[in-house]
């Protein structure tokens, strides 16, 4: 078993402590936060270890666990790295892109592994079709969040939208060609409505949505292709998947057929993939320790985070 602690015991943070604890892959050697308040309630509340200061719980690690703060990201990796050990770092990897090619080739240099805490990959309707996205050619997202002041420090591109993005990044298999935005401030000091259109190269179009201020949550994706329609909500667990094929000579009489101008007849598949209830931030820690120990790269890498960093930063920058 890998041994495990976390920088940070806020509300995230808490979260998994927890989670480390029940895990077959760690063990978990303790927390350290800087609030000395929270540090106290969090040790005596849960009987976590605490460690009083970063440099004792780094040294007693395999793993650390980053959930700090953005702001304190940079610093706590930089740490971890150089210190030897596997790093893994909640969303967004960092502030900045230049620190986030830093914590690469620092990471690189000292042969550490590293994974980003990108938990929609490991949403279980995402994985139940993430297989069957093949060659994407127009992606509709749309994340709405009621207002939660927990999170306004950063523009909701960074907040929310960045799970969209890096989801559509790891089924688009082309390079961003061109990005236009738009967002408004309505609350907080920066966007809290925002609304991104991602260009690929290959012809593939992404429109992105994402609010703290709606009225209802929503968390919905949908892959259209040539052939095939796929729905996933990720707030729901669910997911659809439509397809269309060549119709038969003798449809039976249940049988949904389109027919195009020219003739051609297709006929409508609906399946309904079977969803497994997870834990999807347990699981991403897992599967960190597996890449660990197989020394693999992880399912979301250093550079997968660094490139959902770089395109949200240009969204901020076009709002």
């Amino acid at each position: 078993m890998l041994k495990a602690g976390v920088l940070g015991a806020g509300h995230l943070g808490k979260i998994h402590l927890k989670l480390l604890q029940q895990s077959e892959e760690y063990e978990l050697v303790g927390f350290y936060d800087e609030s000395e308040e929270t540090a106290e309630a969090v040790s005596n509340e849960f009987g976590y270890h605490r460690f009083k200061t970063i440099e004792a719980l780094i040294e007693a690690c395999d793993m650390v666990d980053v959930v700090t703060p953005t702001t304190h990201h940079f610093d706590c990796a930089e740490q971890v790295i150089k210190a030897g050990k596997h790093l893994f770092i909640e969303k967004p990897i960092t502030q900045t892109v230049e620190q986030a090619v830093a914590i690469r080739e620092l990471a690189k240099k000292h042969g550490v592994r590293g994974q980003v805490g990108h938990v929609e990959r490991f949403n279980p309707a995402f994985t139940a079709v993430n297989h069957l996205i093949e060659n994407p050619m127009f992606i509709e997202a749309h994340r709405l969040a009621e207002f939660n002041p927990r999170g306004t420090d950063v523009p909701v591109v960074l907040d929310l939208m960045i799970h969209d993005i890096d989801a559509i990044l790891s089924v688009v298999d082309s390079k961003v060609k061109h990005i236009s935005a738009s967002g408004v401030s309505v609350i907080s000091d920066t966007p809290d409505i925002a609304n991104a259109r991602i260009e690929f190269e290959n012809g593939c179009v992404a429109n992105l949505t994402a609010s703290r201020i709606s009225m209802k949550k929503m968390r919905k994706a949908r892959f259209f292709q040539k052939d095939a329609y796929i729905s996933v909500d990720f707030l729901e667990k669910k997911c659809e998947v439509v397809r269309m094929k060549d119709a038969p000579q003798n449809p039976d009489d249940f049988a949904m057929i389109l027919q195009n101008a020219e003739g051609v007849k297709k006929q409508i598949y609906f399946d309904n993939p079977e969803v497994e209830p997870n834990n999807a931030i347990l699981d991403e820690l897992d599967a960190f320790a597996k890449a660990i120990q197989q020394d693999t790269t992880p399912i979301v890498s250093l550079a997968q985070g660094t490139e959902a960093l770089r395109i949200a930063m240009k969204i901020i920058a076009d709002l």
